[in-house]
């Protein structure tokens, strides 16, 4: 079995997404299992037309050469097209290879209202949130996503917007993004609480420093940086002073264990974003036990294993998580719910189904 990951991003040279984290460990753990896997992505920084990623070939093209990126989507020879959101890429795909089978997961389906905030608060400047509009939010890729022969969301509440945002027959099917689930979790002996996200404007790092300040005795760490070389150096000298935080820098996950260290110590996770879909971090922190203190609540992840600070209420939100150990209650629901849902060979295998059924292939070998 052949399968091609069509994604804006993979995790890779620069480029550090919620996309690209899901394509490359899709990609990986589809490559264990004996799938031969493609990766089509945007070209970035230092990267390769061809290079191998965790056993993904990985075929790049300039982000205006989209002639390039529909030879490539040939060259790819897949049985399956697999647009990790729909994009600009999923329409070419179905362009070049139009007698093999293409299938989308809606990730973070983008309203009026969304691509609103996303120009309030843009990560670098407005010209790139147009460009990203431009290539993933056109008519063309509307059309393609009519036509796709599979269509699944990553969160449950994405459904419904996906179908209203697109005009579908009916809500496109739930399908986890796959995480490893820890065996044991050894947490901190104080309180610790965690901040795993881009610091761009629309995640709000700032309320996040200054829950610091409120809690002068717990200790707060953030991991990340910012796209704005400018606005990550005024939130570093304004806030690199406080004696509880802890600024450790971007993470990459594939390169060390350093994150997964970080959620295992972590009590509670921190978002304050003005705007998400399902992130990667409300999972993987949630399989490590931690309450989730959030803003925004995509499948109750807030609400139901730890806060929705519905109001920005965060302090609020952190006193009632610390008192009499209700942040571990609410982590450990997180935890059993995440095992059960996202766990990765239960997640793998789901992707796995959909290829056989779409494809009647033999099952691939399971993972070694």
């Amino acid at each position: 079995m052949r399968v091609c990951l069509i994604s804006v991003e993979i995790f890779a040279w620069g480029k550090y997404g919620g996309f690209g984290r899901a394509t490359r460990i899709i990609g990986r753990e589809l490559v264990k299992r004996g799938v031969s896997v493609t990766a089509v992505v945007p070209r970035r920084g230092s990267q390769g037309a061809v290079e191998e990623l965790d056993g993904i070939r990985v075929l790049s093209f300039r982000p205006r050469d989209l002639p390039v990126a529909a030879r490539l989507y040939q060259e790819a020879d897949a049985d399956i097209y697999h647009s990790q959101e729909p994009s600009l890429g999923t329409y070419l795909a179905m362009q070049a290879m139009p007698d093999r089978k293409h299938v989308v997961t809606f990730r973070d389906t983008r309203d009026a209202q969304d691509w609103r905030t996303e120009f309030r608060l843009p990560s670098l400047n407005p010209a790139q949130v147009i460009a990203n509009w431009l290539y993933e939010d056109n008519w063309l890729v509307k059309r393609a996503v009519r036509r796709a022969d599979g269509l699944y969301a990553a969160a449950q509440f994405i459904s419904p917007k996906a179908r209203v945002k697109y005009h579908l027959a009916s809500d496109p099917v739930f399908l986890p993004t796959p995480v490893n689930v820890p065996e044991k979790i050894q947490k901190a002996t104080v309180p610790t609480i965690c901040f795993v996200s881009r610091w761009d404007k629309r995640k709000r790092p700032e309320l996040f420093f200054e829950l610091a300040k409120v809690f002068p005795d717990v200790h707060f760490i953030a991991a990340g940086k910012s796209r704005d070389r400018e606005w990550d150096e005024y939130l570093r000298s304004t806030y690199g002073g406080l004696p509880n935080l802890e600024l450790s820098g971007f993470i990459d996950q594939f390169q060390s264990n350093e994150l997964s260290r970080l959620f295992e110590r972590s009590w509670v996770l921190v978002n304050t974003a003005a705007r998400e879909g399902l992130p990667n971090a409300f999972i993987e922190a949630a399989s490590y036990g931690c309450a989730i203190l959030s803003a925004v609540d995509p499948d109750g992840f807030a609400s139901k294993f730890g806060y929705h600070a519905l109001k920005d209420d965060f302090a609020e939100g952190l006193a009632a998580l610390l008192k009499g150990h209700c942040w571990q209650e609410r982590g450990m629901r997180g935890h059993e719910y995440v095992r059960q849902v996202f766990a990765l060979d239960k997640a793998i295998d789901r992707h796995l189904d959909i290829y056989q059924r779409l494809t009647a292939f033999d099952r691939p070998g399971s993972t070694q």
